[in-house]
C-alpha cells in the first residue's frame, strides 16, 4: 500500500463541453500514437487517420505537429500543478510539503506515461521548447519548489547555508532521473520506494540540526 494516498477520490480532469469534439480527438490521437511510437515518426495523416478527422482539422486547431505536441504536455502540466496545489493544501512544514510534492510528480509520471514521455524524452531536445508557453508552465512548478524550500529555510527546517535553487535542482533532478528508465523501458515505478529514496537522500543534507 502507497504510504501517501492522494486525498482527493478523483484525479480526473473532465474535458470542458466547450472544446471542440474534433480538437479532442486530435489530441487523444496523438496520446494514443504516442504509447507506441516516438514523435518524429509519427505523421499528421497518421493523426488524422487514428482521431477519423480530416488531416486540414489539425492545423485549424493547432499551428503545427509539435503544436499539438505542446499543448498534450500543457493539458498534463495544469493537471499534475492542480493536483499538487490540492494536495499541498492544509499540510504544515516544509518537509512534509516537499515529500507530498515529491511523491505526486513521481506518481503523475508512473499514471501519465505519455506526459512523461513527452517531458523526459520528447521536447527539450528542440530549442523553441525553451521559448515556449509550455516552457513557462514548468517554470511555475520549478517556483513552487523553490518557495517550499525558501518556506523552510525561513521557519528554520532548512540550513540557510545552501542555495535554494541548488537544493530545488537536486529535488526536480532527483525525480525525473529516477523516473527516466523506468519511462524509457515502459516499467512500473515505484513510487513509494523512490520517494523514500530521494526523501531519504536529499533531506538528511538540508535539514537544520541546530533546531
Amino acid at each position: 500500500m502507497r504510504n501517501l494516498p492522494a486525498p482527493n477520490a478523483s484525479r480526473r480532469n473532465p474535458k470542458s463541453p466547450s472544446v471542440p469534439p474534433g480538437k479532442i480527438k486530435i489530441a487523444e490521437a496523438l496520446k494514443t500514437l504516442l504509447e507506441e511510437k516516438d514523435f518524429n515518426s509519427i505523421t499528421t495523416a497518421e493523426i488524422a487517420k487514428t482521431s477519423g478527422v480530416n488531416e486540414a482539422l489539425i492545423y485549424r486547431y493547432f499551428k503545427d505537429k509539435r503544436g499539438l505536441l505542446h499543448h498534450l504536455l500543457a493539458e498534463g502540466m495544469k493537471a499534475s500543478r492542480n493536483q499538487i496545489d490540492s494536495d499541498l493544501s492544509g499540510l504544515q512544514g516544509s518537509f512534509n510539503k516537499l515529500r507530498r510534492l515529491i511523491w505526486d510528480s513521481i506518481d503523475y509520471y508512473d499514471r501519465n506515461r505519455v506526459f512523461a514521455k513527452i517531458l523526459l524524452l520528447e521536447v527539450r531536445n528542440f530549442p523553441g521548447y525553451f521559448e515556449s508557453r509550455t516552457y513557462q508552465l514548468a517554470r511555475q512548478y520549478s517556483r513552487i519548489v523553490l518557495d517550499l524550500i525558501k518556506e523552510g529555510i525561513a521557519n528554520g527546517e532548512i540550513r540557510d547555508d545552501i542555495p535554494a535553487a541548488h537544493v530545488r535542482n537536486v529535488i526536480i533532478g532527483g525525480i525525473e532521473h529516477l523516473c527516466l528508465p523506468c519511462v524509457i523501458f515502459g516499467r512500473e515505478i515505484p513510487v513509494d520506494a523512490l520517494t523514500d529514496s530521494l526523501c531519504e537522500i536529499a533531506f538528511r543534507g538540508i535539514v537544520n540540526r541546530e533546531v
